[in-house]
Formats: C-alpha cells, sequence, structure tokens
C-alpha cells in the first residue's frame, strides 16, 4: 500500500492503543477533533452511535508512513483503508420488503424464494460485509428479506443489490415497490405480519405457520442469528396471543377461502350446485381450497396431482364428498370439462398460456358462459395471456381484494384491539434486545481482571524463584482466580437483566455505562477488532 495521501475521513473508538493497526493506521493525521460523545439512548430510529468517536482527517503530508503491503495482514489493510467500517455502534434490525399491498405480482413471482433455498439465501446475504444476520420470509403475497445489519446505509445498499441480481430486477426499478423499516418499526411490522394484521385478508391463519416455518428451517443455519432468531420466535408468540385474546380471526378467511368466495361471486347462485369445480394441486393451499368448498356447498369435485397420496388423505377426512383423483398427464382434458379451475402448484413456469386454452370447449351459459381460472400460486400458474381468450377469464391473489373489502369497520375494531397488544409486545422485544448490550461489558470486564491477575500472578511467582512446587504454583493460581470471582460477583449481578423489567432494565444500562467509564471499558476496541476479523475471515472462505 502507497503512503497514504490525499484526504481520508474515518470513525475510530478513543483511545487508540499504541502500536495496534488501528493506531498504525491512523498515524500521520494532521487533526484529531473529537466530534461525539455519549449521545444518550442506544434505541434510535434507525440507529445510531452510543459510544464515544473521534474523526481523522489526513491531509496529503510528505512525512505521512508507508504501509508495507507484503507484511501487512489482510485484517491491517482492512482497517486501514476503511477505519470508519465497522464502529462500536449498535446492529440495526432492517426489514426490506415488497407486499401485495405495493407490488404487482408480477415483479413478487420474480423476487419468490422456494423454502427449500432459504437457507442458501440466508448464508448469501451474511457474505455480505455489512450483514450479520438475516431471514427469508416468502409466501404468496410478500417477500422479506430481515437482516441485522452492522451498518444501516451499506447494509440496505448490499441487500438491494443481492435482490436485484437474484431476480433480474434492476435496483431502481425495485425501490419503487420496496418499503424499509428499521429496528422498533421493522419488529413491529412483523408481529403486525404474525398476527395477521398485514395479511390480505385480516386475520388468516396461514402466515403464523409461514412465520414459525422460517425458525424450522432457520434451525442450524449459519446467519439465523441471536437476533433474529429472537425476533421471529417472539413474532410467533404475539401471533399466538392476538389470536386467543382476541376475536380477530373469527369469520376471518383464508386467502384460499378468499378464491373460493371470488369464484362463487363471479357464478350465477342458481347454479353453485351443479358448477363443474376442479382443483389441480393437493398442497397445504390446495387442500383449503377443497375444504372451503365443501364448506360452500360442494359435495363433488376433481383433484389434479402428481401422486394420489395426498388426494386420497384428503378424501378421508372429508368424509363423504366425492373427490376424483387424476393424475398430471391428465390435466388438460380435465380442464376442458370444468367450468372453474383452482390452481396452486409450486410450479417456477406457467401450467396455462393462451394456445393450451384457446381451442377448450366453451362452458355453459348457466354458469355464465366463462371459464374461471382461480390462481393462487406464487409464481403464477396461469399466464396472463390467457385472458385474451374471449371465453375464459383468470384471477391471480391480486385480484382477491375485492373480496376482503367487505366488513372493513369490523375488521379495523379487531385490528385495534390487536395493535394494543402488538405495541406491549414490541416493548418487551426491544427491552431483551437492550438487556443484550451488557454481553460485551460482561466479557470486557472479565477480560480487563484476568489480564491484571495474569500479570500480578507472574510478578509473584517470578519473585518466587524457578523451583517452586507444581501444587504451591496451583494453589496460588486458584487463590487469585478466587479472589477475583469473588470481587467480579457483584458487578456481574448488576450487569445481568432479561429485559423483562423495564426500571431493572433500565438500572442495568446505568450500571454497564457506569463500569465501562471506571474501567475504561468503552475505549478497547477490541470489539470493533472482533467484528472485522469475522468478516475478513468469512469474505476469504
Amino acid at each position: 500500500m502507497a503512503a497514504v495521501s490525499g484526504s481520508f475521513a474515518g470513525f475510530v473508538a478513543l483511545p487508540i492503543p499504541k502500536g495496534s493497526p488501528a493506531a498504525r493506521a491512523c498515524s500521520g493525521f494532521s487533526r484529531v477533533g473529537v466530534i461525539g460523545r455519549k449521545m444518550g439512548s442506544s434505541r434510535r430510529r434507525g440507529g445510531g452511535c452510543r459510544l464515544s468517536f473521534v474523526r481523522c482527517e489526513v491531509s496529503a503530508a510528505s512525512d505521512a508512513p508507508a504501509l508495507d503491503a507484503s507484511s501487512a495482514s489482510a485484517l491491517e489493510q482492512l482497517k486501514a483503508s476503511a477505519v470508519d467500517r465497522y464502529t462500536k455502534e449498535r446492529s440495526s434490525i432492517v426489514v426490506i420488503g415488497l407486499s401485495v399491498h405495493t407490488t404487482p405480482v408480477e415483479m413478487r413471482e420474480k423476487l419468490a424464494i422456494p423454502e427449500a433455498e432459504w437457507p442458501r439465501a440466508i448464508e448469501e446475504l451474511c457474505n455480505l460485509n455489512h450483514i450479520e444476520e438475516a431471514a427469508v420470509l416468502s409466501t404468496c403475497n410478500r417477500m422479506e428479506i430481515y437482516v441485522v445489519a452492522l451498518s444501516q446505509h451499506r447494509g440496505v445498499k448490499e441487500v438491494m443489490e443481492w435482490m436485484s441480481k437474484m431476480s433480474g430486477i434492476p435496483v431502481s426499478e425495485l425501490c419503487q415497490y420496496r418499503f424499509m423499516l428499521y429496528n422498533c418499526e421493522a419488529t413491529h411490522h412483523l408481529f403486525e405480519v404474525s398476527a395477521g394484521l398485514d395479511s390480505l385478508v385480516l386475520g388468516e391463519g396461514q402466515i403464523l405457520a409461514q412465520v414459525k416455518q422460517v425458525v424450522k428451517v432457520g434451525q442450524g443455519v449459519n446467519g439465523f442469528g441471536r437476533n433474529i432468531s429472537g425476533l421471529f420466535k417472539h413474532a410467533i408468540t404475539v401471533g399466538k396471543r392476538v389470536r386467543t385474546e382476541t376475536n380477530i380471526a373469527s369469520g376471518a378467511v383464508s386467502v384460499s377461502s378468499a378464491a373460493v368466495e371470488l369464484a362463487l361471486m363471479k357464478i350465477p347462485e342458481s347454479a353453485h350446485a351443479t358448477t363443474r369445480m376442479l382443483v389441480i394441486g393437493a398442497g397445504k393451499m390446495g387442500k383449503l381450497v377443497i375444504k372451503h368448498l365443501v364448506a360452500k356447498g360442494c359435495t363433488k369435485m376433481v383433484v389434479v396431482n402428481r401422486s394420489e397420496e395426498k388426494v386420497a388423505a384428503i378424501r378421508e377426512e372429508m368424509n363423504g364428498v366425492d373427490i376424483i383423483y387424476v393424475p398430471l398427464s391428465e390435466m388438460m382434458r380435465c380442464v376442458a370439462e370444468a367450468d372453474v379451475v383452482f390452481t396452486s402448484t409450486s410450479s417456477d413456469s406457467p401450467l396455462f398460456l393462451k394456445e393450451h386454452v384457446s381451442n377448450l370447449p366453451p362452458v355453459s351459459t348457466k354458469v355464465g358462459g366463462l371459464r374461471l381460472f382461480v390462481d393462487i400460486s406464487v409464481p403464477r400458474n396461469v399466464g396472463s395471456c390467457v385472458n385474451e381468450v374471449s371465453t375464459t377469464r383468470v384471477y391471480n391473489v391480486d385480484d382477491l381484494k375485492e373480496v376482503v373489502e367487505a366488513n372493513k369497520e369490523d375488521r379495523l375494531r379487531k385490528a385495534r384491539e390487536a395493535l394494543a397488544i402488538i405495541d406491549e409486545e414490541s416493548k418487551q422485544f426491544e427491552a431483551w434486545r437492550d438487556s443484550l448490550e451488557t454481553v460485551p461489558t460482561i466479557k470486557k470486564l472479565r477480560a480487563y481482571a484476568e489480564r491484571i491477575r495474569v500479570a500480578e500472578l507472574d510478578k509473584c511467582l517470578s519473585k518466587m524463584g524457578d523451583e517452586i512446587p507444581k501444587k504451591t504454583r496451583r494453589a496460588v493460581d486458584d487463590l487469585s482466580r478466587g479472589i477475583v470471582n469473588k470481587l467480579l460477583h457483584g458487578p456481574m449481578q448488576h450487569l445481568r437483566c432479561d429485559g423483562s423489567d423495564g426500571r431493572t432494565l433500565s438500572e442495568t444500562l446505568e450500571n454497564m455505562h457506569a463500569l465501562n467509564r471506571m474501567f475504561g471499558l468503552e475505549m478497547d476496541i477490541a470489539l470493533l477488532e472482533e467484528k472485522i476479523r469475522a468478516k475478513v475471515e468469512q469474505i476469504q472462505k
């Protein structure tokens, strides 16, 4: 690396130990000015730094020392090139998402990530320079990325670029539809999602199962870390509590139920009993469609699926309903005989395009004269071009809004009850996350005490000579450990808090700040070095 020249601005924690990599990186700085002291609460919108920082500016100086690239480690080079890359600021929880409320299905389907790909996505996201933890929530109505970012601005930029590369959609276009929330707002949003408040159909239960699946899939995945895991587990608790303590799910329907409602709205009521129903796909969504058709009085239907096993299980569960299984190879024959076709498969490409349906026989005028395709899959199973055929109509998940607009006032009242619970639970989660701030102080205080113990022990043993019996050495070592542990017991007790009590948490954080000041723990750049080292090792793998 050539001699440092030009102008460079960065942030680094005070003071910088002499001889440290950071000190070498900042040598030759012409001016050091304090620009920030303690900034009060560690919880601020968009995150913030609670610690003391200095700004270092480098002027072009002929006497600026050169760094030898051949001898400098990757870690030292990274620090020298970007001292402010990672600071001791608290990491931020960020959600970047696109949902049915803001984004058309044409774009959502390009961003959809199958459940089997979630672990790979988490790994790729955590390989980004400024992302520590990640999770993916991808459903037919939303695609949301949750991350813990070392730097909000850089982390968001990296995630957006990753989403663009993964979907083939330019970042500029994604920005037109995305939403971004930070920390408390991100927490509140996920709790609303889990409770069914953000669903197309208020209170629907399937989203809670999908949130649970995020946790199940994330277990053991490197990158589904303490903060994100804790967030999603708490979201599950919130979802369960809202449904237990409010009647938000009373009368609420799922996407599958709304699909059935929509189809019946488009068919004359007199023809409901005789309409020929076809369901393609017998997975979770397909099974729900069948259940809702039965609830509406349908006693006979055809189900197309790859295998008969799932269909047989559904038939056994729906006692008294005539469910006819047909293999996938005979799908088009069944479509030709059906009045309404529900599709809910995991196919990545459309099952039906214009050329597939243009020559199908017309349906009876008794059912409206139009063959209805109700597609609740994302990616879509039915291409929009099918609408160009005069005898067909295609409806997808975005069209379900027509069904769920009913009883808006009742839904809003239920939502207000749920929001009161979510506000309470959000405060509890933030308190738990605040309590995690004491963990680095506990580690640093123990390390500080251990350094002193070891140094004093070495001095003592050196004075006692070289021929000290092993038993004596062990006794002196045990004595020093016992003294340190007893002295640390009180401070450690005052640093531990589960976050459930606001008063205790406030006292704990005050104790943390006091210990940091008394022992100079905030001045230690070990945490900064640890974060950078971890990312360097990750990048080099």
